[in-house]
């Protein structure tokens, strides 16, 4: 699994960071989705190997415009590259009606359907070609949401003790059980795959929330979760020199929350513009850092735009140079 950060910065871009937006897929998958979509989220992609033709569906985690505020644009343009296949979007229902306001108001008209899901119905798991979606509210003063990215599709390795034992000849018929087709033996006997493949290893899941100022809320959907994805838009001290937190998580609250889940892998991101990209300036993104660092002793990363990461198959996450 993959993550590619498109855009890392709190309610306004900086010259090092645009505002939020992420893309997850399976390695080596043309298939991707991409969570939240903040102004200039479209000319983001244009830097990376995404492609708008391949993009699977696109989650909203809250109608803010650091959001949300690209989706107009980015659709426009899959239009005018041709697209034609139908494009699911899952978020809050004003994102719906956002979008609404704006075709009826500029014209905009799209050459491919849109199949919008309400979060809020959201009950059953959302199934996309390569991942089980599942969702949960968090807090922030408007609707906002988190999303569980839990992969399918894993491969089954044939089980060659068993398949001897049963008399199932090396051959096609190897080939058609380990593709989910049934095989009759010459004495009428029927195996299917469940007979003969090998449990499948452990799905990861990685967990990518929006706004929010109760990590707490996350506790059920953090449950099984190789990573956490979240919010640090401040630190501690600033929060007291502003007598507010804006709705929003310190890097100290997340690190807290992910050391006591036990979440192996945390990335924050979303920093507000005051922390400025050079470490040696003050305030810096190293500030954060360093407040995360304090209370939380996993594999800790600091998102940049356009830093890539790869989660192995044994749940390590690693960025991707």
């Amino acid at each position: 699994m993959e993550i590619l950060f498109l855009g890392t910065s709190a309610g306004v871009p900086t010259k090092a960071r645009n505002v939020t937006a992420a893309a997850i897929k399976k390695a080596k998958a043309k298939s991707w989705v991409l969570i939240d979509c903040g102004e200039g989220t479209q000319q983001q992609v244009l830097r990376t190997p995404l492609s708008l033709n391949s993009l699977n569906t696109i989650l909203i985690t809250h109608v803010h415009g650091d959001h949300c505020y690209g989706l107009p644009g980015l659709l426009s343009s899959a239009s005018m590259m041709g697209r034609k296949e139908s494009l699911t979007i899952i978020g809050p229902p004003p994102i719906k009606a956002f979008l609404e306001a704006v075709q009826a108001t500029t014209g905009l008209h799209l050459t491919f359907p849109i199949e919008f899901v309400d979060v809020e119905s959201l009950c059953v798991p959302f199934a996309t070609l390569d991942f089980k979606i599942e969702a949960a509210a968090l807090s922030h003063g408007v609707a906002s949401y988190a999303y569980a990215f839990i992969e399918t599709g894993i491969e089954r390795k044939l089980d060659i003790r068993r398949l001897e034992a049963l008399g199932v000849a090396r051959g096609p018929d190897w080939g058609r059980l380990h593709r989910g087709e049934d095989v009759v033996l010459q004495d009428g006997a029927r195996v299917t795959r469940d007979d003969v493949l090998l449990p499948g290893r452990r799905p990861r899941k990685v967990v990518i929330a929006g706004d929010n100022d109760t990590p707490a809320l996350l506790e059920h959907l953090c449950e099984g979760a190789d990573v956490l994805v979240h919010e640090a838009t401040y630190t501690r001290d600033v929060v007291e020199r502003l007598g507010t937190n804006n709705r929003h998580s310190t890097a100290g609250d997340v690190a807290i929350f992910a050391q006591r889940t036990d979440v192996a892998n945390l990335v924050l991101t979303h920093f507000s513009p005051r922390y400025q990209y050079d470490r040696r300036a003050s305030p810096s993104i190293a500030e954060i850092e360093n407040e995360a660092c304090h209370y939380y002793q996993g594999r800790l990363f600091l998102a940049d735009d356009f830093s890539r990461y790869q989660l192995s198959r044994e749940g390590e996450l690693s960025k991707k140079e």
